[in-house]
């Protein structure tokens, strides 16, 4: 996918509202604090492996797939041209060639 939506998106639209679940009944069933669901929610925090673990007991899913979302989200933030780094090759030592 190249252009991801935020995990946070996908736990409002998935898990939050088919429920009917507001913010605030959510973290309490993810046993998390207000805020801490809400910057998720709203794009402001990633998901964690604790929140991962979290959303995969409280509605399902796994914690990998949730993190997968996460790294995929992340993933597609990153512009590879502006990084300016190249292969690493060593050098041979004691007239062995360099793998």
């Amino acid at each position: 996918m190249k252009n991801p939506c935020h995990p946070g998106e996908i736990v409002r639209a998935e898990c939050l509202a088919p429920l009917g679940l507001t913010v605030t009944a959510a973290a309490e069933v993810l046993g998390v604090t207000r805020k801490t669901l809400s910057e998720l929610l709203n794009g402001h925090s990633g998901v964690s492996a604790e929140m991962a673990v979290r959303l995969e007991k409280a509605f399902g899913g796994t914690a990998r797939v949730w993190l997968d979302l996460q790294t995929a989200y992340d993933l597609s933030r990153v512009d590879p041209a502006r990084i300016n780094v190249k292969r690493f090759v060593p050098k041979a030592r004691n007239g062995a060639k360099a793998p």
